[in-house]
């Protein structure tokens, strides 16, 4: 606002500026031609008709001043000639950015159209979860780029994504939108979530071209716990209830989506508790890259102990956004994306997912597909995660 301000103010500033300098010094200094700042910074800001203004009071200056340096004549003729030519390029100029402006408005309301398809917003809760979300996107022209999210309801409780596609521009976005139309149908249909995995690196394995690949965490929240699938992303982070913090890794480190073929196995599932009061924070590597002018990478797990303390989940995802973007000095380098899970005390049924219709509609499904498996068993580690080993 205050910058704003500024450049409104700033092309009659400069013309009184000179005009006060002229008239309190008794011989000319010659600055008559710098009256033409007027309708140069005029342009910077204001439309056509503001900059043709500060032409035309720079003209009316020029007179009295003028007369005041005893410039009549030749001098005098130069400085309107200059004034005028100017004020001429400089309406140009600010029809130009005007009309450029107006382009870009219409690609960021075709870009918010994309991303509404693409990456719908969230339900905010969830039976017993209060969700938060954060997207920043690198493109300064538009606010969708390769990171992906998306949350559904499975047979065996709410299931979630988020990831992000190597490379930038079109061919990310429609990677992305690729890999969310893919699990929103899996994370129906599958039983376990490693099915929910296989039926994605199948997809990817006919969309990806070349050494292209897409890093994903897939998760599922149950009953007092979550189980996760990592593919190669940063490991979220779990803020329980009395103030303690840990990154959640998995058991052994897994190749991206597109690159599975490296490795003789997929990821094995690993999970943790989760009950009432604790957070977890998904992101993306943009978020933990991100660099200040000195080259310090930005200190997730300090910053999010201290300001993911906030009543609503919401406010408090914007706020460590903020001190994110602060950290960087300007806008942030990489699409950056955070998803918070709380989970709080259940308040019935509400607008989002209802758990009760999550277990009435997949119930039958997920005892079908325990069956089909032999079922599965944890096996608790002194870390607290648990894993359960591919079988």
């Amino acid at each position: 606002m205050a910058s704003q301000i500024l450049l409104r103010t700033l092309p009659f500033a400069a013309m009184a500026a000179v005009a006060v300098i002229e008239l309190l010094t008794a011989r000319s200094l010659g600055l008559l031609p710098l009256l033409t700042l007027g309708p140069a910074f005029a342009a910077l800001r204001g439309g056509v008709r503001d900059t043709a203004l500060a032409g035309l009071i720079a003209i009316v200056l020029s007179a009295p001043l003028a007369y005041h340096d005893h410039l009549f004549g030749r001098p005098q003729i130069t400085t309107l000639i200059a004034i005028v030519g100017v004020t001429a390029a400089a309406m140009l100029a600010s029809r130009l950015r005007t009309e450029g402006e107006r382009e870009l408005a219409n690609v960021r309301t075709v870009a918010e159209a994309v991303q509404r398809v693409l990456l719908h917003p969230v339900p905010r809760r969830a039976g017993d979860l209060r969700i938060a979300l954060s997207y920043i996107s690198a493109a300064v022209d538009a606010r969708v780029g390769g990171d992906l999210y998306d949350i559904a309801r499975g047979p065996g409780g709410i299931r979630l994504i988020i990831g992000d596609v190597q490379g930038k521009g079109l061919d990310a976005v429609e990677t992305a939108a690729s890999v969310v139309g893919a699990f929103r149908e899996a994370a129906y249909d599958e039983a376990e979530l490693t099915d929910v995995g296989r039926r994605l690196e199948e997809h990817l394995a006919r969309q990806l071209a070349g050494e292209k690949f897409v890093t994903a965490v897939l998760a599922e929240v149950r009953e007092d716990e979550i189980w996760l699938l990592n593919y190669g992303h940063p490991p979220p982070l779990l803020l329980t209830c009395d103030g303690r913090i840990r990154r959640l890794e998995p058991p052994e480190e897994t190749p991206p989506f597109g690159l599975i073929a490296l490795a003789p196995t997929g990821p094995d599932p690993y999970g943790c508790t989760f009950r009432e009061g604790d957070q977890i924070l998904f992101y993306t590597d943009g978020v933990i890259e991100a660099r200040d002018r000195h080259g310090t990478f930005y200190p997730l797990e300090e910053r999010a102990a201290c300001l993911l303390r906030a009543e609503c989940p919401q406010a408090a995802i914007d706020l460590l956004e903020r001190d994110l973007t602060a950290h960087v000095g300007g806008p942030v380098p990489d699409d950056a994306a955070m998803l918070l899970l709380r989970r709080e005390r259940p308040r019935g049924p509400g607008p989002g997912i209802d758990r009760r219709s999550l277990a009435k509609d997949g119930a039958g499904r997920a005892r079908a597909g325990r069956s089909r498996k032999g079922g599965t068993r944890g096996v608790n580690n002194p870390g607290g995660v648990t894993w359960r080993p591919r079988r």
